[in-house]
């Protein structure tokens, strides 16, 4: 399958935080087309080992990037039928209003978000955003089936199919970070062309949306030499200072900062250069808001790296990004792979 086709199967599914088994089955089926070593731990990680040549003694390198997305959870069903939600993850409530959703209860059901029409509201509310809690998903059913087919704490998702956009763009929801499982699996092509001298375990994490908690636990039970996490960064976009984003279709983001390993960022740099791949760099002072943050401090330490891809309109339903930044991430993590051996891994505890 080709990054457009696998962009669309994957951003399409649901896969709510905490909820991720229908998005996490279908990409272990794909893992499985590089190797026969695909298993899902308890929270729902799917993790897939494929073994470098050579000795036992091999280094250990983990690529994650994270299933989940952002939604919702049914909270009450008022008089009517008419449905009130919480949110999961950082829904922002501006972006909510007339779109269209899927409520996963005892069957999927097709519904909208509505609110009251400007004509009804109050002068002192007409330019205001309108609160998730002042929102409703309709369904337009009886009140009494809704009640039969939908219960409390059920999940809601919104639907939105893939828009293809021009020269190579693409928006959907979900890119956050269903692109970063794509980048990972164009990855996974190359690494079967490539003298590869560690054991790679590939990720796709869980609940990352919601504390990181599935980088936490894949983490500590692999214990890999390197960590590298694949997510999204901000786009460029009207009405944003230009140190805040990266450019769409200018390659793959490199992070930098107290939770990257300097060596790591160097070799990653010093790839790109080599192999004539575009690259930007971004810096973050603390802990980046990725599975790196997880990786970085499980038991004793892990060195850790960052790819990310540069995303338009983060946690919309419209998120928007170019695909050749994807396929230049993928070769970049191929190649800086095919680099590591013993002797790096060793100077990644020398100071």
């Amino acid at each position: 399958m080709q990054t457009n086709d696998l962009l669309i199967s994957l951003t399409e599914k649901s896969g709510v935080s905490g909820y991720e088994q229908t998005i996490q089955a279908q990409i272990a089926e794909i893992f499985r087309q590089f190797t026969n070593d695909v298993k899902v731990d308890t929270l729902g990680n799917v993790i897939a080992k494929i073994s470098g040549i050579g000795d036992q003694c091999r280094p250990s390198i983990m690529v994650t990037a994270h299933a989940d997305e952002i939604g919702f959870m049914v909270s009450k069903i008022e008089k009517g039928g008419f449905l009130r939600v919480l949110p999961i993850g950082g829904v922002d409530p501006r972006t909510v209003l007339a779109q269209e959703v899927i409520v996963h209860g005892r069957e999927d059901l097709l519904g909208i978000f509505g609110a009251k029409p400007p004509h009804l509201l109050q002068a002192e509310d007409f330019n205001k955003a309108i609160p998730l809690d002042e929102l409703f998903i309709d369904l337009g059913m009886d009140e009494q089936r809704i009640r039969e087919l939908v219960h409390i704490g059920d999940i809601v998702t919104i639907r939105r199919k893939t828009i293809p956009l021009l020269n190579n763009h693409m928006a959907a929801k979900a890119m956050d970070d269903r692109s970063g499982i794509v980048l990972m699996i164009e990855m996974m092509k190359q690494l079967k062309r490539l003298h590869i001298n560690a054991d790679i375990y590939v990720v796709a994490t869980v609940q990352e949306e919601i504390g990181v908690r599935g980088a936490i636990t894949s983490s500590y039970s692999i214990l890999p030499d390197i960590g590298i996490a694949i997510d999204v960064t901000h786009g460029d976009m009207p009405g944003v200072a230009s140190d805040l984003v990266f450019e769409l279709g200018k390659g793959p983001v490199i992070g930098y900062g107290p939770n990257i390993h300097s060596n790591i960022y160097d070799l990653l740099v010093k790839t790109a250069k080599d192999e004539n791949i575009p690259y930007q760099i971004e810096i973050s002072q603390g802990p980046t808001g990725t599975d790196a943050r997880a990786i970085q401090v499980t038991q004793a330490g892990i060195a850790t790296g960052l790819l990310s891809i540069p995303l338009r309109y983060m946690h919309t339903s419209v998120e928007t990004l170019n695909t050749k930044d994807i396929k230049h991430g993928a070769k970049l993590l191929a190649l800086f792979i095919e680099r590591v051996d013993k002797q790096f891994v060793e100077e990644l505890v020398c100071y």
